[in-house]
């Protein structure tokens, strides 16, 4: 018996962070690891935007990468990995009046919706099971003949 909630961010809610503070740091990880990380806007390795519809990026991956690359890679070429979680906080109400709202979704009333006006965002996670159903990630430009070459010569 407790309230359904859901989570939604509004167009551009990821802009300032983005846009407006180069230096700060936003990595690509594998499962939130810090550990495991993909790319790195302080790298260079990283372009990101926030457009009306979606956050969207572009990593470059390493010509050597380390192994938990390599078995992302291939997670994601395989469908095994096919989602993106963000990982981010949400300004406090003294430094951004309204980032964030609790509202009932239309027609609805009983379901809870958060709406995410404003958030900083601090990571993205490919993941096999997003909070996000509509968050994903995919792999572009990429010769996964090289995948398993990368394979050996990391294990040689």
């Amino acid at each position: 018996g407790g309230r359904v909630r859901k989570e939604r961010f509004e167009s551009r809610a990821c802009q300032f962070a983005i846009k407006h503070e180069p230096e700060r740091r936003i990595d690509i990880l594998v499962g939130h690891d810090f550990g495991k990380p993909i790319a790195s806007r302080q790298a260079g390795t990283l372009t990101i935007a926030d457009g009306a519809d979606a956050v969207t990026f572009e990593a470059r991956l390493p010509d050597d990468p380390p192994s938990w690359i390599i078995d992302a890679e291939r997670a994601i070429a395989a469908g095994l990995m096919t989602g993106l979680s963000p990982g981010f906080t949400v300004p406090p109400a003294s430094a951004v009046p309204d980032a964030e709202r609790i509202e009932p979704e239309p027609g609805n009333p009983g379901v809870q919706v958060r709406a995410i006006r404003e958030a900083v965002l601090r990571e993205m996670s490919v993941v096999t099971s997003p909070a996000y159903q509509d968050a994903a990630v995919d792999l572009r430009g990429e010769d996964f003949t090289r995948v398993s070459e990368r394979r050996q010569r990391v294990w040689l």
